[in-house]
């Protein structure tokens, strides 16, 4: 995947059945919300991103979450997921991998060190982590000497931030709890899941 053509916000789903991913992944279907990323530490990870891939995956970018090891990244790739994304580096062979396979590569970063670093073995986007914490500054404080990256801001970016960051040069966002209330995940209450996704389209005119 060519990443000028990556969404620009990407769903982070955490802990979720394949049923309560679906009915998320359903309703993201025609939005401006084009890409879902699915963690491992949720329940059949692997399987639910095969289904959810196989089902949406020409509508809808499906991608592993919290990936940390190679053969975590094989069998996600296997299972046809569109990208991976880590909360750390991922190592030289791993970004490799996704290379070979055309899968969008996105490890997680917290200095300008491990940035550059990220980029130089082969990364796609490198997704600052957590960005909350650091604030939207930072983004364009280290853009200032090393010149623009494509950055992903992860942890802290919500429906009411987000515009802040890519204000400040973020290419992409991932936003896991600032979107949803996780009851009507849980519940699978369609329509307020529908208004949370309208909420953020709002946001992203």
């Amino acid at each position: 995947m060519d990443i000028n053509n990556f969404p620009k916000v990407t769903v982070i789903l955490r802990g979720y059945t394949y049923s309560q991913v679906r009915t998320v992944v359903k309703n993201l279907v025609g939005s401006k919300l084009q890409a879902v990323e699915i963690t491992m530490n949720s329940p059949e990870a692997v399987s639910t991103i095969e289904k959810i891939s196989r089902e949406f995956g020409d509508s809808i970018s499906v991608g592993a979450g919290t990936v940390t090891t190679y053969d975590q990244a094989k069998a996600v790739i296997e299972a046809g997921a569109a990208f991976i994304l880590s909360p750390v580096m991922f190592s030289k062979r791993i970004l490799d991998l996704c290379n070979e396979h055309g899968v969008v590569s996105v490890p997680g970063a917290f200095s300008p060190t491990e940035i550059n670093q990220s980029f130089e073995d082969g990364a796609s986007i490198v997704k600052v982590f957590p960005a909350g914490r650091l604030g939207s500054k930072y983004i364009t404080d280290i853009q200032a000497p090393l010149g623009k990256m494509p950055l992903m801001v992860v942890g802290g970016v919500n429906t009411e931030n987000v515009k802040e960051y890519f204000d400040a040069g973020a290419s992409f966002a991932g936003i896991a709890s600032g979107i949803f209330n996780k009851e009507d995940i849980l519940n699978e209450n369609e329509e307020e899941i529908r208004k949370s996704i309208q909420e953020i389209e709002a946001k992203l005119d």
